[in-house]
Parts: structure tokens; sequence; C-alpha cells
């Protein structure tokens, strides 16, 4: 009797065990803010992929020649793969633009909506904000 009810124990132990990572990802609105959207241009410094999401760290000048660190949210590495990206598509030292939206702390993380290349190339970033679309009412007379 001991051993099935060590073996059930055994299993349901090592099932509890892989739950905490599927807790641990978070919603867009946990972490950025829809009506902070930011627009960075500037040098490529890392590029991370891996799950759950792939990053870009991106340096950036002012005119005093002062550099600012941003850290953007990718999607992860498959939905990126899915819009065309390749692990080459950016390394470090490429000059890139982003457009996406601030994290709530105002820090210098953001997450990424598009890309744009120095060569002009635009690749979805494959963010993880979405947002419902609007409910039209019905047109007046």
């Amino acid at each position: 009797m001991k051993a099935p009810l060590t073996r059930l124990l055994l299993l349901l132990a090592g099932l509890f065990a892989l739950v905490p990572p599927a807790f641990a990802h978070h919603p867009f609105a946990a972490e950025f803010d829809k009506d902070k959207p930011i627009h960075v241009i500037g040098t490529v410094s890392k590029v991370d992929w891996t799950n759950p999401h792939a990053s870009v760290t991106v340096d950036t000048k002012d005119s005093a020649d002062h550099v600012t660190t941003w850290v953007f949210e990718l999607g992860g590495p498959n939905a990126l793969k899915r819009r065309g990206w390749k692990q080459e598509s950016m390394k470090n030292g490429d000059q890139i633009t982003v457009d996406g939206w601030q994290a709530r702390d105002g820090s210098h993380r953001g997450n990424a909506n598009k890309i744009v290349l120095a060569n002009g190339k635009t690749l979805n970033a494959a963010s993880s904000f979405f947002e419902k679309p609007s409910k039209t009412g019905s047109a007046s007379n």
C-alpha cells in the first residue's frame, strides 16, 4: 500500500514543480503602459533569444554624448520566427529604431511593437500588447 501512495505523491510533487513557470508569465498591462508610447533610435548592444520573451538592449546618446541603455521585450523566439525574423536579423553594433511602449515604472524598459533596421526593413516585434477593437455604435441619421 505504501508504494502506490509514494508514487502518487512523487507524481503530484513533479506536476506542482511545473506550475510556477506557467504563472510567472505576465500580461502586457502588468508591466507596460499603452499610454506611454516611445520611439527610440540607437545601437544594439545585446540580443537575447530566450523564452518566454526575446529581448534587445539598445544604447542611445543624447546631444551631450550621455548614453542611456534601453531594454526592450520582444515576443518569444518562435513568434518572431513566424514573423520572418532570423537570429541574425539584428546584431551588436546595428543601428535600429524601436517603437513600443514604456514600462509602467518609468524605467528605461519597454515592450517593442516594431523595429526598423538601418536598411529600412521593418520587423514586427510580436508584442504582447493587444487592444480590443473599439465597439462602433450604430450610425446616426
